[in-house]
């Protein structure tokens, strides 16, 4: 009996729809349909006839309608199709990882911007790093339909060796446990930095996750380390935050999701915030406490550009230090607001320099016009030096230029 599979979008630019029936016989029939037939169609051809070669298909009926999908789109379509088919056939037909892509990040980078990409959207991932976020979050979870979760898979697996991310964070968020451990094994062999877990309420979801990693890392002999970012999004998570903050080494920041917080306690999300307000300044705290970063939720309105700059100023002020983006014309207002402002790094420089004086004067009280220097306002003073430094603001030896 033939057995029929598909994988791929019909709809999208970018991806192409692949429809595979295996047959008992008849040799290889492949009818192939593409926009750029006249300059990719033998490479299209070269690629389907490799593939078929690799899994050792002899007898199908391969159908194919490209819209100019790249070739790390066309393999993960094809082998979506030929693994729904053949589930016991185990071994991944791979191709080298991008050579711009052998850079790893270190826990305290900055994380003000996470650009979230739908992981089946391949005309959005190919052009993210371009857009210069800080991180690149390919989706498995709420932006994919459930009809696609297991064909995106292979297409964010390819993505994460092949495409050149421009120096970003390569981040992926995977489903809720247990379907997030099986994303996993797609996703930790192929230079994933950071993994994102959904809807988190307990210290032992981390802990699982972590465990599988460090399973995939024994099993392909990978090295580079895969860090830990849980998202809360309902009342017990908010609850249980700093349990699941401290879950593991290996968490490097902390954020909220409004828009299933706001509908799990039955309040209407607004732009005041007012109704999320315990639960981020919860965020801040906890994060605080674990020594990791606190970001922010996305902000929906694409459109409202003044909303956005409202909100990351709260944000900021709130104690915050990024924020989750949904389009790319939201990621210069994100930088930009979380940015030391320049009243900001003007006094936090004068602090500094006075410390520094009354400290070779040997004069134990510090004063700054009429208000006392004392130590937790030096200390708020490093900090936005620190970050108007790795904002590229002003220079790591601004005091020698100050002289």
């Amino acid at each position: 009996m033939a057995k029929i599979s598909s994988a791929g979008r019909k709809d999208n630019s970018s991806d192409c729809w692949i429809r595979l029936e295996i047959q008992k016989s008849g040799g290889i029939k492949v009818e192939q349909q593409s926009k750029v037939q006249s300059m990719y169609g033998r490479s299209i051809s070269q690629t389907i006839s490799r593939m078929l070669d690799f899994y050792d298909i002899q007898n199908a009926h391969l159908t194919i309608e490209d819209r100019g999908a790249l070739p790390f789109v066309l393999r993960a379509r094809i082998e979506s199709a030929i693994k729904e088919c053949f589930p016991d056939k185990h071994k991944d037909y791979l191709s080298p990882i991008h050579p711009n892509n052998a850079y790893s990040v270190d826990k305290s980078r900055l994380r003000r911007s996470r650009l979230y990409v739908p992981g089946d959207q391949s005309k959005l991932i190919i052009n993210a790093g371009l857009f210069k976020p800080d991180g690149i979050i390919l989706d498995l979870e709420d932006a994919v339909a459930p009809s696609e979760k297991k064909s995106t898979r292979f297409l964010v697996r390819n993505a994460l060796r092949e495409v050149d991310f421009v120096q970003g964070e390569r981040m992926v968020r995977i489903n809720q446990l247990p379907t997030g451990l099986e994303d996993l094994d797609y996703i930790v062999p192929h230079g994933v930095h950071t993994i994102l877990i959904p809807k988190c309420e307990h210290a032992e979801t981390v802990r699982e996750v972590e465990a599988r990693i460090k399973e995939l890392q024994i099993k392909y002999k990978t090295k580079n380390p895969v860090f830990l970012l849980p998202i809360i999004e309902s009342a017990f998570g908010v609850i249980n935050a700093y349990p699941i903050a401290t879950a593991s080494t290996n968490i490097v920041a902390l954020t909220i999701g409004l828009e299933d917080f706001t509908a799990d306690i039955g309040a209407e999300r607004t732009l005041e915030g007012r109704e999320s307000f315990f639960a981020r300044s919860e965020i801040v705290t906890v994060a605080r406490a674990a020594d990791i970063q606190p970001i922010d939720s996305v902000f929906s309105d694409v459109g409202n550009e003044e909303g956005l700059k409202a909100s990351v100023s709260e944000a900021k002020a709130l104690g915050f230090e990024g924020k989750g983006c949904i389009h790319p014309s939201q990621i210069p207002i994100v930088h930009a607001g979380f940015a030391p402002s320049e009243g900001e790094i003007s006094k936090a420089k004068k602090i500094i320099l006075t410390m520094k004086s009354a400290r070779k004067k040997g004069s134990g009280v510090v004063s700054l016009g009429t208000k006392m220097i004392d130590p937790p306002v030096v200390k708020r003073a490093e900090r936005v030096l620190k970050l108007a430094i790795r904002n590229q603001q002003i220079p790591a030896n601004w005091i020698k230029k100050e002289h």
